[in-house]
């Protein structure tokens, strides 16, 4: 029977392939992401949903689920499959007297700080404002409050679930805590989250962006380092150690990409006291540029926006660092000058918090690492690809695991490294309790531990 017969479907919106709006659904944020689903479920309500995943069950259908579309491996679109579209489940509400923001699962980042900020507020999201808060939440999610208030997934109050049964139930401290502890950075293999309940701060609305250029310059005679070398390899080796003493307000940041070094940090509060903390990056040495912006923290989130869309290809890998050695500096400045390798300064109020008290592990670390690459043209598919694992290689034999988020086509050995061996037991046993039948395993994939 023709689905679009079928009396539970009435009142769904539907999209097939030929329908108007099903290409525009499909499309991700990486280009190279091309997936058909036999049927887009664009949903605007809990009840949406459940209809949704009730649908899947009766065809047989895989469940992919959408909502900002950042997976790099395209885990939200599946071929074949059966697409929960959260996009048009949006919608943020904020009470500035509580300090509370209620945010619906297929809300994006922007849309968030857009309804904190009139109010002086936020809580810690990523640094991309088209990223959906739901797969950034649920894997942990770092920004640049992370420092001062914990992950986003720290800041989450209390999520909204739809399970794999159709079932809708509130996971709390108090209420399905084990479920509340998987949700804290386990992923999306639990259920559809249709809301979450965020604690937001008292964050003011201006930032501060610092950062100095050292050139890298060519290996010198012999291959040994270059001049120019040299002075970024001892600017970054005293950006490291600064780091460690830096005030909350600051996360300090390095990027190396076409022969720059770039060192410094990112400032959320009194832009004067940071410009103060600035003065601290002079013992770097002299820079062949500096850059210190005074901005707002709405323009903050935006900045890393791609002008480009989902028009690019894209690939990455990540790694997480307890140490930062001088020798993992210098293979980071070794990288191929094609790709952007990022570092992101960890610490502070994300390691206060207990390791057991969320599925989020890596508290330790005191870096994370990105390697990343962007083109348009499908015949250098491969050799960029290539170019970012080689890069990504070289940095991890200093490595201490990987931030589920980053993880592309990583599979089974990548989930070993995002969760030590006993977060992935129980992650297991939450699996089996919510989800036996792992329908939803197009994600960084738990499966259920044996019934």
């Amino acid at each position: 029977m023709d689905i679009t017969e079928d009396p539970a479907t009435t009142g769904l919106d539907l999209r097939r392939p030929g329908d108007a709006g099903f290409d525009e659904a499909r499309t991700v944020w990486n280009a190279m992401v091309d997936h058909r689903p036999a049927l887009v479920v664009r949903c605007r309500t809990t009840d949406d949903v459940i209809a949704a995943l009730a649908l899947a069950r009766r065809e047989g259908l895989e469940v992919g689920v959408r909502c900002g579309g950042h997976s790099v491996v395209g885990h939200g679109v599946p071929d074949g499959g059966l697409m929960i579209d959260l996009t048009p489940l949006g919608e943020v509400r904020v009470d500035p007297e509580r300090r509370r923001a209620w945010v619906q699962g297929g809300a994006l980042l922007g849309t968030l700080d857009a309804a904190t900020q009139p109010h002086g507020l936020a809580t810690t999201a990523g640094n991309v404002s088209h990223t959906g808060v739901g797969g950034l939440t649920l894997g942990g999610g770092m920004g640049w409050l992370a420092r001062q208030y914990g992950l986003a997934c720290d800041n989450v109050v209390a999520y909204e679930v739809v399970t794999a049964a159709g079932e809708v139930v509130r996971a709390s401290a108090d209420e399905r805590p084990e479920l509340f502890w998987a949700l804290r950075g386990g992923g999306g293999n639990f259920g559809v989250v249709t809301e979450f309940e965020f604690r937001l701060h008292p964050t003011g609305t201006r930032a501060l962006s610092v950062e100095l250029d050292f050139p890298i310059g060519a290996p010198g005679p012999g291959g040994g380092a270059s001049a120019s070398a040299s002075s970024a390899a001892s600017a970054a080796f005293r950006w490291r150690d600064l780091s460690v003493y830096a005030p909350r307000q600051a996360t300090y940041t390095a990027a190396v990409h076409d022969g720059v070094a770039t060192l410094g940090f990112v400032w959320v509060g009194d832009p004067d006291e940071g410009r103060e903390h600035a003065r601290e990056l002079d013992a770097l040495g002299t820079p062949s540029a500096r850059r210190v912006e005074e901005l707002s923290y709405l323009d903050l989130q935006t900045r890393e926006d791609s002008v480009r869309g989902h028009a690019v290809r894209r690939y990455w890998k990540g790694h997480y660092f307890r140490e930062l050695p001088d020798a993992a500096l210098e293979a980071l400045l070794a990288h191929d000058p094609e790709v952007r390798a990022g570092l992101q300064a960890y610490g502070g109020a994300i390691a206060e918090v207990p390791d057991d008290e969320a599925a989020f592990s890596q508290r330790d670390a005191r870096f994370e690492y990105v390697v990343a690459t962007g083109w348009t043209d499908p015949a250098e598919d491969e050799r960029l690809i290539a170019a970012a694992r080689a890069s990504a290689a070289l940095l991890e034999p200093y490595a201490s695991g990987v931030y589920v988020n980053v993880l592309a086509d990583d599979g089974a050995a990548g989930v070993r490294r995002a969760y030590p061996p006993a977060k992935l037991a129980r992650l297991a046993e939450v699996k089996r309790v919510y989800d036996p039948e792992n329908v939803f395993h197009l994600n960084q994939n738990i499966p259920p531990a044996p019934a």
